[in-house]
């Protein structure tokens, strides 16, 4: 399961990255970076687990999504596929068969060497019944992985799938022998599981056989914390030398401005939702959707948590996804027409629901927010806070919620709404048609088109409320360079990372 993260640019005072062009972060002064040094690094997002197939979360993807785990392509933090395990790869003229040649040299953590039985098995995981992998709907259209030799693999689908290689960027490549991978590891990736002290730091080494360049550092220690006021106290104590994700706008002003730090404010493709539970009433109704999503101001309540950064988004699609458009007035914010649809939707004297709120920032001031707008039209909520652990269990696994507020990391991720068994229980049959119509889409254009449709379809019938994208805020000491600034899909690579 993948769940949060951060929005689109404004202009900070002090030193901005070009964001979009996949620049890094700034460049540290002209003091000679020091390879052996440990890299402290600020998060909000413990690892559940540190198995991406097993409800692990989004802490897991960034601590070891392309540091310890690596796939047979990267997605770089421009957005850019790039092959990385596999060295080249073929597709058969009538796109149902890829063979993909493996890279040489490659070995896991644990010495063994790197073979084509481990791609098989890896796909495998995360395509098996069991798996919870919140990209495993994206690869069923695999109907077999084939082992023909230890450096060849070849993957046979069921329809063409236009996104097969970028899909494939998700699918970590585990030894097939490996064991307890909720709390044990053995990737190729250019760091090793150094120990996790729940609640308080997971630390990764430099592997010293790593096949690929080297990381510039040598090692880093991922900080956890409950809030984003002990994170920046953290920060300004030199306690961490970087924040992954500022979630506190208010501590912007102490360094902003400050030569200790640089603040650089990148693209993400993070939304804030308010998800509905479209199979049980009241919002089985796509009126009460509607007039719930009316009723709140999208942009007083960006304003007040992210004072001007992050941008309203009206769908699922954030701007650096190529299908999107700007939705933002299907939905308007209005409340008299929002009074108007719960009436006709039967809901004239109001409604009452509950709403599951997740414990970390920004979601209680969020929900608390949504109450009192809501309040306005009728409708009152009960705010039940629970924990990411309870999220995950309760919501979405269960489906045993009402609404829910939760981040939505990912891009591309539109595509979740043509999934009725999906944890908000969307069900449109037009929907799921075009987003099933443009994977087997032959161009990029085609598909393109197709899901434009689906996600007008999606913010015409308010499947959703999306409150607003993210920005991605990266906090920084002024003597570090080389780290990601865009923040796609929660990965966090850390071997650029410089100390100087």
């Amino acid at each position: 399961m993948n769940s949060k993260l951060a929005g689109v640019v404004a202009a900070l005072a002090l030193v901005l990255v070009a964001c979009g062009s996949g620049q890094e972060g700034p460049a540290g002064g002209g003091a000679t970076p020091d390879a052996a040094a440990v890299i402290e690094i600020g998060s909000l997002y413990e690892p559940q687990n540190l198995d991406n197939t097993a409800g692990g979360g989004q802490g897991v993807t960034e601590a070891f999504n392309g540091n310890v785990y690596e796939g047979l392509f990267r997605l770089t933090d421009a957005g850019k596929v790039d092959n990385l395990l596999a060295k080249e790869y073929a597709v058969s003229d009538d796109g149902l068969t890829y063979t993909f040649e493996l890279r040489d040299g490659v070995t896991f953590h644990s010495g063994k060497a790197l073979t084509a039985a481990d791609v098989k098995h890896s796909i495998e995981r995360v395509t098996a019944d069991d798996s919870q992998s919140a990209r495993k709907s994206n690869l069923e259209v695999i109907e077999s992985v084939e082992a023909p030799d230890d450096g060849t693999v070849v993957v046979k689908l069921a329809h063409r799938s236009v996104s097969l290689v970028y899909n494939l960027t998700y699918v970590w490549i585990v030894n097939a022998g490996a064991k307890d991978l909720a709390t044990a590891e053995d990737g190729t990736g250019p760091y090793t599981l150094g120990a996790w002290k729940r609640g308080s730091t997971l630390s990764l080494d430099r592997f010293p056989g790593y096949w690929g360049t080297p990381p510039a550092n040598g090692g880093v220690v991922f900080h956890y914390f409950t809030d984003a006021t002990a994170l920046n106290n953290a920060l300004l104590t030199n306690a961490v030398d970087i924040v992954t994700s500022q979630q506190s706008p208010d501590a912007l002003e102490q360094f902003t401005g400050n030569p200790d730090y640089k603040v650089s404010e990148g693209h993400s493709t993070t939304k804030l939702l308010l998800a509905f539970n479209d199979r049980r009433a009241p919002f089985d109704k796509p009126l009460v959707r509607k007039a719930v999503s009316s009723a709140i101001d999208d942009a007083k309540l960006l304003e007040s948590i992210w004072a001007g950064h992050g941008s309203l988004i009206g769908s699922m699609v954030p701007p650096t996804d190529p299908w999107y458009e700007d939705l933002t007035k299907v939905n308007p914010y209005d409340v008299e027409l929002a009074k108007r649809q719960l009436a006709q939707a039967g809901y004239a004297k109001g409604l009452r629901f509950t709403l599951d709120t997740p414990s970390y920032d920004p979601h209680p001031t969020a929900a608390a927010f949504i109450k009192s707008e809501l309040a306005k039209v009728g409708i009152t909520v009960d705010i039940n806070v629970i924990t990411a652990d309870e999220w995950y269990s309760k919501v979405y696994k269960n489906h045993d919620f009402a609404a829910t507020l939760q981040e939505h990391v990912n891009d591309r991720d539109v595509v979740w709404y043509g999934d009725p068994g999906f944890y908000w229980g969307y069900d449109d049959e037009q929907v799921s048609e075009w987003i099933k119509d443009a994977e087997r889409a032959r161009t990029p254009e085609e598909q393109t088109e197709l899901l434009k449709k689906a996600n007008r379809r999606i913010a015409e019938n308010a499947a959703s409320d999306w409150l607003y994208l993210y920005p991605q805020i990266v906090v920084a000491a002024s003597n570090l360079s080389g780290y990601p600034v865009n923040g796609l899909n929660s990965q966090f690579y850390a071997y650029g990372i410089k100390k100087s």
